[in-house]
């Protein structure tokens, strides 16, 4: 049985649908990314689940029993982080305590607990640190230290990561991953970061203008997105301008329109259930990391799915860098510096960019 169940929730701000979800539930031992862009919905459906906000229509169910907000033995069983987390006055250790008091536990309960959670956390030496003298990160992990404190059943947290700068975030991300594993029974998070939901979900929720538009492991979601929104949403780069030519079960031969007449030829694959027969207008979605660079004459004459392109510009991106194509179509690919190197990579290189035809999705044009 799902811990928590939500049934055909709608939520409106006026005359817009801010939130529209037919079913959605998380199962004990489970953590679930909620991912979509900023005004997908996700914070309203963060506020429902939490029982902080009442929607307007549809059912919630927390171990098969209905809960409402107001609900106080639900609330109980539920802790909310929000995404700019909001400490009391005082200190860390008064905050984290606040939970442990208001439920009766005697000081030294409350200190063993306080000190287990800061140790966790690595906030140890915080414990009686004024939160007004917090850093963002601090802040961040005293307000998860307080939500854990008295051991409730679903966490569920706002874009946790957002307002952190990138070498707190990545340890932060790793610290949430051992914490909700260990300190409750399922999680939800709520992320516009596919990196969030790919380090620490079991399965991802896509939320497109309210509507949970598909679901699955983060596997699932990235080889077979369900949509181009999905595909983006993941990472992916889109390309439209392609007609089908050919279909043969799910592999799809699509032949890209530029000005000048015919284009390249790509071989990809439809998503499940696609009827895409011969002129069908297509979007191409592939994602940089899998397309492969080579030059000219190392090319094997006649492989599938070979363009030749010229570099536009590099792009430094950590240890990667973003290759801008350009040709015929107009492809990004991320390559490591040192393929970069090796193939003297620079502006007017003329190259040949390959992908497999099983990295390349094809969907019916919107």
């Amino acid at each position: 049985m799902s811990l928590l169940r939500a049934q055909g929730l709608r939520r409106r701000y006026g005359r817009r649908l801010v939130v529209d979800v037919d079913a959605l539930e998380v199962g004990r031992g489970e953590v679930l990314a909620v991912l979509g862009p900023n005004g997908a919905g996700k914070s309203t459906l963060f506020r429902l689940l939490l029982l902080v906000e009442a929607a307007d229509e549809g059912r919630i169910f927390l171990d098969g029993r209905e809960v409402r907000p107001g609900d106080r033995e639900a609330r109980r069983r539920l802790a909310g982080v929000f995404q700019r987390p909001y400490l009391f006055t005082g200190t860390v250790t008064d905050n984290v305590e606040y939970g442990l008091r208001a439920r009766g536990l005697k000081r030294r309960e409350r200190e063993a607990r306080v000190a287990e959670l800061l140790a966790l956390l690595g906030i140890e030496s915080l414990a009686r640190a004024p939160v007004n003298e917090l850093s963002g990160g601090e802040a961040q992990r005293v307000a998860l230290a307080r939500a854990l404190a008295p051991m409730p059943e679903l966490l569920l947290f706002d874009e946790p990561t957002a307002n952190l700068d990138v070498t707190v975030r990545r340890r932060f991300r790793e610290d949430l991953a051992r914490t909700i594993r260990t300190q409750a029974n399922a999680a939800i998070l709520i992320t516009h970061d596919p990196a969030d939901a790919f380090a620490l979900a079991d399965r991802i929720a896509v939320m497109e203008e309210g509507r949970i538009v598909q679901t699955g492991t983060p596997e699932e979601i990235v080889l077979r997105p369900a949509t181009p929104f999905v595909a983006a949403v993941t990472g992916a780069e889109l390309l439209g301008g392609g007609r089908v030519v050919a279909c043969e079960g799910e592999r799809v031969m699509v032949a890209m329109e530029i000005a000048r007449g015919a284009g390249p030829r790509l071989a990809g694959i439809a998503p499940d259930g696609a009827a895409l027969p011969p002129g069908t207008p297509v979007t191409v979605a592939y994602r940089p990391e899998e397309i492969a660079l080579a030059l000219p004459d190392e090319v094997e004459a006649g492989a599938c799915n070979r363009v030749p392109l010229r570099v536009a510009a590099l792009v430094p991106a950590g240890g990667m860098v973003r290759i801008r194509l350009e040709g015929d179509v107009s492809l990004t690919a991320l390559v490591a510096r040192h393929a970069v190197e090796v193939l003297g990579l620079e502006p007017g290189r003329e190259v040949v960019a390959r992908l497999e035809a099983s990295a390349l999705r094809v969907f019916p044009a919107r």
